[in-house]
């Protein structure tokens, strides 16, 4: 531990006079050089309201704060929430690049589906809600699974959902090209957009919770 006691060296005029700083454990007190360098590094170091770690050229509060910045900058958003119905396009068309029947078509576009999200880590449950039917897609993020699309059409895919960027993209391989999805925000909407050989249906959501 250093001593408090104050260390003293010889002025010109050969009188005692108190050197303002604590001894060394060796029991010498620091050269006026050594002094004044660690006197302006302290300075460098309270430079513009920051403090760096001596020996180091990282500065600690402006590091860290740029260093969480470009962290949450790389991460995709959570999605989780619930979302109300808000308009779609290009529907009908959609349907019928899956063969649905012209009845069922009609009914299908007149529905206002809701989505509810629940976000995980790299687990996610998609629920489309709806008066007729509900959806449900129960998965892991980048594991390709055997999705059983009955209640849509009646075929199986083998699908795959990920992020690219900002959206969650899903393809869907199978019988139909081109077949797939994929969400994203716009503040608080989320956005939809599925395709199916040449036709891109696109639906928007309001999260209300």
């Amino acid at each position: 531990a250093l001593s408090r006691r104050p260390a003293v060296t010889l002025t010109a005029t050969g009188t005692l006079a108190p050197l303002r700083r604590y001894i060394s454990p060796g029991g010498l007190p620091p050269s006026p050089k050594s002094a004044a360098s660690r006197v302006r590094g302290a300075e460098e170091r309270r430079c513009c309201g920051f403090t760096r770690a001596p020996g180091t050229r990282v500065w600690s509060a402006l590091g860290a704060s740029f260093s969480l910045s470009l962290l949450l900058a790389g991460m995709p958003p959570n999605l989780t929430g619930y979302y109300r119905f808000v308009s779609q396009d290009n529907m009908e068309n959609y349907l019928r690049a899956l063969d649905i029947n012209v009845a069922l078509r009609k009914l299908v576009c007149l529905l206002k589906p809701d989505k509810e999200i629940i976000h995980n880590g790299n687990h996610m449950t998609i629920r489309t809600l709806t008066s007729l039917r509900n959806y449900i897609m129960d998965f892991d993020l980048g594991v390709e699974f055997e999705e059983d699309l009955g209640p849509v059409d009646g075929r199986k895919c083998q699908t795959t959902v990920d992020w690219d960027g900002d959206e969650l993209v899903c393809e869907q391989r199978g019988e139909k090209r081109n077949r797939g999805w994929k969400h994203w925000l716009e503040g608080d909407q989320l956005h939809l957009r599925m395709t199916a050989e040449d036709e891109v249906c696109v639906q928007v959501f309001q999260k209300v919770k």
